[in-house]
C-alpha cells in the first residue's frame, strides 16, 4: 500500500512537471475564490491551478495550522457549444495525517449563460473532493448552482450565483462533532472594467459550520490572456478554525 501511495504521488507530481513544460496542463474544478462556480472548461481547454492557504491567526486551541497547498488539474471534455463538461483531480497537502491520501477527484456539467436565450442563466451540477480513503477523505460534495449577469441599464451590477451543496454526513461536522453537511452557495462577482479589464472582484459564500463553511473576499489580476492570480481572505463560519489568506495561480492552455 505504501508503495502504491508513493507511486500515485510521484505520478501526479511527474505529470504536473511534464504538462507544465508543454502545451498540456490540467486544473481543479472551476471555482470563484472558494466554492464551485457555474463556469466550466471548454472542450480541450486545459487548466492548471496552484492554490495556497496561509493561516492568518491561531485557532481556538492556540495552534497555528499548517499551510494548505493544492495542485489542481482539469480539462474540458465535451465538444458542444451549449453543454460543457470538465473532469480533473487535486493533489492536496498540509492536512495532517490525511496527507497520506492526497488525491481528490472532481467533475462538473454545465450550460453557459444565454445558451437558450437572453435571460437564460448559467447552470452547473457537479461533485468534488471525491477522495480515495473510505470515511477519511471521501467528502463527496455534490452541488447545483445557477448564475446570471445583472445589468441595470448601462451599468453592470455583476454576476450573481446561488446554489446548494451536500457532502458526506460522517465527515462534514460542526465544532461539536455534529452532522453539518449541507448548505447554500452564493457569490457576487464582477469584472472591474472601469479600472482595468484585468481586474476581477468577488464575495463568495458557502454555508454550514463544517470546514467547508466560509465567507471569502478577494480579487484577481490577469497578467496575460491565459494567466491570472487570485488574492483572497477566508473567514470560516466555524470560529474555532483559523482564518486564512489565499493566493491562487491559474493558467489556461
Amino acid at each position: 500500500m505504501e508503495k502504491l501511495k508513493k507511486f500515485i504521488s510521484g505520478l501526479v507530481l511527474g505529470f504536473f512537471f511534464l504538462t507544465s513544460t508543454s502545451t498540456f496542463v490540467f486544473a481543479t474544478p472551476s471555482t470563484h475564490i472558494w466554492s464551485p462556480s457555474t463556469d466550466v472548461q471548454a472542450f480541450k481547454k486545459w487548466h492548471l491551478t496552484s492554490d495556497f492557504y496561509f493561516p492568518s491567526e491561531r485557532d481556538s486551541a492556540e495552534n497555528r495550522p499548517d499551510t494548505i497547498t493544492n495542485l489542481g488539474l482539469t480539462i474540458g471534455v465535451l465538444p458542444f457549444e451549449k453543454l460543457n463538461m470538465e473532469v480533473g483531480f487535486d493533489h492536496k497537502t498540509g492536512t495532517g495525517d490525511l496527507d497520506d491520501y492526497p488525491i481528490y477527484f472532481n467533475t462538473k456539467l454545465g450550460i453557459p449563460e444565454k445558451a437558450f436565450g437572453e435571460y437564460f442563466p448559467a447552470l452547473a451540477v457537479g461533485i468534488y473532493d471525491v477522495g480515495t480513503k473510505n470515511d477519511r477523505t471521501d467528502y463527496n460534495v455534490v452541488y447545483g448552482k445557477a448564475g446570471k449577469t445583472i445589468n441595470l441599464g448601462d451599468f453592470i451590477l455583476g454576476k450573481l450565483s446561488l446554489g446548494y451543496f451536500k457532502g458526506d454526513s460522517k465527515l462534514l461536522l460542526d465544532a461539536n462533532g455534529n452532522k453539518d453537511n449541507d448548505g447554500i452557495l452564493a457569490c457576487w462577482e464582477r469584472n472591474m472594467t472601469e479600472i482595468s479589464d484585468k481586474l476581477w472582484v468577488a464575495v463568495d459564500y458557502q454555508g454550514s459550520d463544517s470546514a467547508y463553511g466560509s465567507t471569502n473576499l478577494g480579487f484577481s489580476w490577469k497578467f496575460s490572456d491565459n494567466t491570472s492570480v487570485i488574492f483572497g481572505y477566508d473567514i470560516y463560519n466555524n470560529r474555532n478554525l483559523a482564518d486564512t489568506v489565499t493566493v491562487q495561480l491559474d493558467i489556461d492552455f
